[in-house]
């Protein structure tokens, strides 16, 4: 008499892919084993093949005639009871491993994985090890992902709209910093999180810190200060386009304040021998407009050039300009200006309008880290890198959502390269990234990570992926379209978190970059339930598909659907749209009038 769980018998054998004859007993679609109920020759489930003292496993990724070994297609042995059979590891003792040390022969018995089985694969809670769901064939059995690779091998979580990113993400985080089930919470946990859309801050509250532009209750302003983002960029974004010429003239300009500020101020580790004009050293932008924009005015009592016509001074503090006669014409006096002239007048105007524009002052006016007109700030890189990376809780919730669009992709670049820049230089240090990594989570990654998006932020984030391992630093992508994601970025995942995909191009960018590559996995993606998702790489032990555990309502992102027979049903309110127009002013969904 077969065993309950016998499924079939190998038929062919090629490399990792072996044939199944389905066993002629199994006619049902469903076993009962030891009181549980099984599904038979299920696409992405596991079978195990006895081979003496080990058993080898594997998962089926096809079923029925298409499963038929090609030797057999053409003869009369082809029918619809073969199964299709990828091996991935064995069970030596009691340990599994991935990768196996022998094949099966012909008709050794194929068997039906039951909840025994699974639990000697996933059941062992490593050191290192961290539960974020369960099994989705077996909802006893816990899932675990490795931390260590999770981190320093970068992952991505992939899914369309209303699949469940937001809430996996959410409860991923919440797995690193407190814990699920029988698994102990990491208290020095480093992670930060790029919020574009303010979907987290409620619900990572007690665990996170979260910075925002327009601030609520119990979070920080965010301020980001731009002289420690990248200068070319920054000047392209203040001046618009600018000669080679001036730049390199307002370029001189800047390092002179920046020498001037290092002059009167202590800051450990700066040579003024070595110091140039991108060095990370505050200077006064409001000072550096009023010294720009005095020659290009400026005007003379005669040609010799020797007497200005000035007739007011200027004020750096309040934008104003020195007020000049305009130049006579010809031979009369006053004179134009000929010396240091750069012809920037329309440049710093705009850069006189983003000064100007309230909606910048999170990065131009940065609070303790603006420069006084000399240069001085009250607050120094230091104090900026311990508000995010050195306070007493494991998440940072850096929430974009107030940012404005036109300038989110250099924000975000400049954020990641303060970060990469402070990791990479103290890797040998106790806050460095060797000694407390930091996982840098980038939310709605296909808005700035395209392929065809030559940017700061795509530069910076393919730095991390190629580089950070080697002092801490791992990356997480999460996007609802992997197929616009630059390939170098994407191929450098070593795990990934494939919720319901219904993109036949996102599925096949999917396919591409899995380490697993099991068609019969991938063609799941698109009926996939919400909050469910296919896990492989070198995280999970095996490709698994996985019922992600759910944070507690209260707890989960703000990105769930509108409820809309419902809110349509409600009696209709008084209407407020001058709130509408103000929120859309101040760029702040909460506005309130004060």
């Amino acid at each position: 008499m077969s065993a309950p769980t016998l499924l079939g018998h190998v038929g062919a054998v090629a490399g990792a892919t072996i044939n199944v004859r389905q066993f002629e007993g199994t006619a049902s679609g469903i076993a009962i084993i030891g009181g549980r109920s099984y599904r038979i020759g299920q696409v992405g489930s596991f079978v195990r093949i006895p081979q003496g003292y080990h058993d080898l496993y594997g998962i089926i990724s096809d079923v029925g005639a298409t499963a038929t070994p090609e030797t057999l297609v053409d003869s009369g042995a082809r029918g619809d009871r073969w199964i299709k059979v990828q091996l991935v590891g064995e069970v030596l003792e009691a340990t599994f491993e991935r990768g196996i040390s022998q094949y099966p022969a012909i008709n050794d018995q194929v068997h039906l994985v039951v909840e025994e089985d699974l639990a000697r694969i996933y059941g062992t809670a490593d050191t290192g090890q961290v539960t974020i769901g369960r099994l989705s064939g077996a909802e006893s059995i816990p899932v675990r992902i490795d931390l260590d690779k999770l981190v320093t091998r970068h992952s991505a979580v992939l899914g369309s709209t209303g699949a469940g990113k937001s809430t996996t993400v959410t409860s991923l985080l919440r797995s690193l910093s407190v814990g699920q089930g029988d698994h102990s919470s990491f208290p020095n946990a480093r992670v930060l999180l790029m919020d574009i859309h303010g979907e987290y801050g409620r619900a990572l509250g007690e665990v996170a810190k979260v910075f925002r532009v327009n601030p609520l209750e119990n979070e920080e302003r965010l301020y980001v200060p731009y002289w420690a983002l990248d200068l070319d960029d920054l000047l392209t974004f203040l001046l618009g386009k600018t000669e080679e010429k001036a730049l390199t003239a307002i370029q001189d300009r800047i390092l002179r304040e920046k020498t001037a500020v290092l002059a009167q101020m202590n800051y450990p580790g700066v040579d003024a021998n070595s110091l140039t004009a991108g060095s990370p050293l505050p200077f006064s932008l409001k000072s550096l407009w009023l010294h720009l924009i005095d020659p290009e005015i400026k005007t003379w009592v005669e040609n010799t050039q020797q007497n200005s016509a000035q007739t007011a001074p200027g004020d750096a503090e309040t934008l104003t300009a020195p007020t000049y006669p305009l130049p006579g014409q010809g031979n009369t006096s006053p004179f134009a200006n000929k010396t240091n002239v750069l012809s920037i007048r329309r440049q710093l105007e705009q850069l006189r309008s983003r000064l100007l524009d309230r909606q910048y002052d999170f990065m131009l006016h940065p609070g303790p880290w603006e420069p006084s007109l000399d240069g001085v700030t009250q607050s120094d890189l230091p104090q900026l890198l311990e508000s995010w990376l050195g306070h007493d809780r494991p998440i940072t919730v850096l929430d974009l959502s107030g940012v404005p669009s036109s300038i989110l992709m250099r924000l975000i670049g400049g954020i990641l390269n303060i970060i990469y820049e402070a990791l990479f230089w103290s890797r040998e240090m106790p806050e460095g990234g060797r000694a407390r990594p930091l996982l840098v989570v980038m939310e709605e990654a296909h808005r700035y990570l395209g392929r065809d998006d030559a940017n700061l932020a795509r530069d910076a984030v393919q730095r991390i992926v190629k580089e950070g391992r080697k002092f801490g630093l791992g990356a997480m992508i999460v996007s609802q379209r992997p197929s616009e994601i630059d390939e170098t970025i994407l191929s450098q995942c070593g795990t990934f978190f494939s919720l319901r995909l219904s993109n036949s191009s996102d599925r096949s960018k999917v396919q591409a970059a899995l380490p697993d590559s099991l068609s019969g996995i991938v063609d799941s993606l698109p009926v996939l339930r919400t909050g469910e998702a296919v896990i492989t790489g070198e995280a999970a032990k095996l490709p698994v598909r996985c019922r992600i555990t759910l944070p507690e309502e209260g707890k989960r992102p703000t990105s769930e659907d509108p409820h809309v027979a419902q809110n349509w049903s409600k009696e209709r309110s008084n209407e407020n749209y001058v709130n509408v127009t103000a929120a859309w002013r101040s760029q702040n969904p909460r506005w309130k009038e004060e």
